[in-house]
């Protein structure tokens, strides 16, 4: 298996990969097609895995704001990720994960916020994001599913605020 940056060619793939993963509906199809178009989009966060000429899994990360009264700060959210019905339990979302997690650190940002499973992120770090002063009114979510994952340790410390999805999540 190869884990790599999508392409523009691995685009229709992508949908297709999404729609089957999610149930045969668009929602998290579109939703990529509108952070790609975003100034949300970062190119190096777009990863799919690859299993000989298939992509398998493919996770989306994207930027975001943590807003705190006067101060705004850069951060990453995850959303969405998938992998092909056939090959989940596999361990294959947690090498995209992990592999998002290095870029993330490469790229200089101290946190990723997600909206997730309570039981499958707390796996790889996750941690409820609202215990460490980070809060999410643009959805209304239990404590236990919003989380966060602290990219450069003492991020937690100075990051405190609002989460801000960008306007590509409600389109």
């Amino acid at each position: 298996m190869n884990i790599r940056t999508e392409t523009v060619e691995d685009y229709d793939e992508v949908y297709k990969l999404n729609y089957e993963a999610f149930g045969n509906r668009e929602d998290e199809s579109e939703l990529i097609e509108r952070i790609r178009k975003s100034k949300a989009f970062v190119s190096d966060l777009s990863i799919v895995a690859e299993a000989g000429e298939q992509i398998i899994g493919h996770m989306l990360m994207s930027r975001a704001l943590v807003e705190d009264h006067d101060n705004q700060y850069d951060v990453i959210v995850l959303a969405p990720i998938a992998v092909r019905p056939q090959y989940q339990r596999q361990g294959i979302g947690r090498m995209l994960i992990e592999e998002g997690i290095r870029r993330c650190r490469a790229l200089g940002y101290g946190i990723i916020l997600l909206i997730g499973h309570p039981t499958y992120y707390p796996k790889l770090g996750f941690q409820p994001a609202r215990k460490f002063g980070l809060e999410l009114k643009q959805f209304v979510v239990p404590d236990e599913v919003f989380m966060v994952y602290e990219v450069e340790d003492g991020e937690l410390n100075e990051i405190k605020g609002e989460l801000k999805y960008p306007e590509a999540f409600f389109n």
